[in-house]
């Protein structure tokens, strides 16, 4: 099991191979791949994504552990970016390996669910202008969340 929180991009093929030669009797591999956008009605020219390292490490961790015991993961890899990142750039990945697609798919769902309420990050939007405004909470994710 694998939980990074880094300012450095990931390669996802790379990391899909890493976590399948590590749990060579998973039948399911999920994954979610979160990266920055940029929308006509928000248009930004930059993400900067803010943390506590020990205390985002540790939450992380621990949201890993709910995963393990929760869902029977054969193998698990959650990485978070940190810092000043560009729209289309690779921000989160989600991986879970298990014996049945249920599981794995679930276990996703779940991690990426609660990495978006739970873990520590505080996200600042930059604009063409200078400008930045705070990124708040959606209640939308809260409900998200909650099902779990």
């Amino acid at each position: 099991m694998a939980v990074r929180v880094t300012a450095e991009n990931f390669d996802v093929g790379a990391e899909n191979a890493a976590l399948l030669a590590a749990c060579p009797h998973a039948g399911a591999l999920a994954s979610f791949l979160g990266v920055v956008r940029s929308t006509p009605e928000n248009p930004i020219t930059a993400l900067v994504l803010e943390h506590y390292p020990a205390m985002t490490q540790r939450a992380l961790e621990r949201l890993e552990e709910r995963a393990k015991t929760r869902w029977s993961l054969l193998g698990c890899t959650i990485i978070h970016r940190h810092g000043r990142l560009l729209p289309g750039d690779n921000i989160v990945l989600v991986l879970a390996a298990a014996a049945h697609r249920a599981q794995a798919l679930d276990a996703t769902a779940f991690l990426i669910d609660w990495l978006k309420t739970k873990a520590p990050f505080w996200k600042k939007e930059i604009f063409a202008s200078g400008e930045a405004a705070w990124v708040a909470a959606r209640d939308a994710d809260e409900e998200a969340a909650a099902r779990w």
